[in-house]
């Protein structure tokens, strides 16, 4: 049965020239996608987190820490308004 469908060895598909053509191309490809993924800031953007210089702005210096249990929501929402 083997062959008759075109079915490769492994070692048949690491040796072979077109594996490392396209995966020379691929993975290189990807690293860089990722990194003006984050770089260009639409990480962020995307799932929905601050950009790293918005967390301290000039109106807030301080570290928004929720204090109360039952109150969280309305603490929430002053530190948005801020």
């Amino acid at each position: 049965m083997y062959g008759s469908i075109r079915e490769c060895s492994f070692a048949d598909i690491i040796i072979s020239i077109r594996y490392w053509v396209i995966h020379s191309i691929i993975i290189p490809s990807l690293f860089i996608a990722g990194w003006l993924f984050v770089n260009i800031g639409l990480a962020y953007d995307v799932f929905g987190s601050s950009h790293p210089n918005e967390y301290f702005i000039e109106s807030r210096q301080g570290i928004p820490l929720i204090t109360g249990r039952f109150d969280s929501l309305e603490q929430l929402n002053e530190f948005s308004r801020r």
